[in-house]
């Protein structure tokens, strides 16, 4: 009898185990997916410009908007060129809306940034911080970081399947 209950709970926490690593991987997937259909752009930060206010590897949200609507102390993102499409964060310094130009400083800079923001490379402005997701979610969508994904979700389908098989079992004997 005392066999019986151990496999029945075994089998429980098998399934518990399974279930909890199919959640995870969900979670993390839809951090990305999910934001992209409510107009949210997603972006890992790789620099410390904007330290202590966010931390290197965090995963910041970012909503469309006009820029003649930002103000200063809003965090933006924006292209530091169209031509290199590198993503830069950093703080509001002032928006001068008659130039059509926004003028920017990281929190960990001495001094703003030398090249006023063009409203053309304007992204959005930055409404989440998820601080240490980012490098995570970089890992994940990488080719081994999907192969990864995908293993952790056979893993627990399988340990689903063994615990209620497990349970079954103990079921039968009782």
């Amino acid at each position: 009898m005392k066999s019986r209950k151990k496999n029945k709970n075994s089998g429980r926490v098998c399934s518990m185990i399974g279930t909890a690593l199919i959640v995870v991987v969900i979670v993390l997937c839809s951090l990305l997916v999910f934001p992209g259909v409510f107009g949210f752009h997603t972006y890992n930060v790789l620099t410390g410009s904007m330290e202590p206010a966010i931390k290197v590897g965090s995963l910041i949200y970012v909503k469309d908007g006009d820029p003649e609507e930002v103000v200063e102390d809003d965090i933006i993102a924006f292209y530091g060129s169209l031509e290199d499409s590198g993503i830069i964060t950093h703080r509001v310094v002032k928006n001068n809306i008659v130039s059509g130009i926004i003028k920017t400083k990281g929190d960990a800079n001495a001094n703003e940034d030398p090249t006023p923001v063009p409203y053309d490379n304007f992204i959005g402005k930055v409404v989440l911080t998820v601080p240490y997701v980012g490098e995570a979610l970089v890992v994940m969508t990488s080719f081994y970081g999907k192969i990864a994904a995908a293993c952790v979700i056979l893993l627990g389908a399988a340990l689903n399947l063994i615990g209620g098989r497990m349970r079954d079992k103990a079921e039968e004997r009782e």
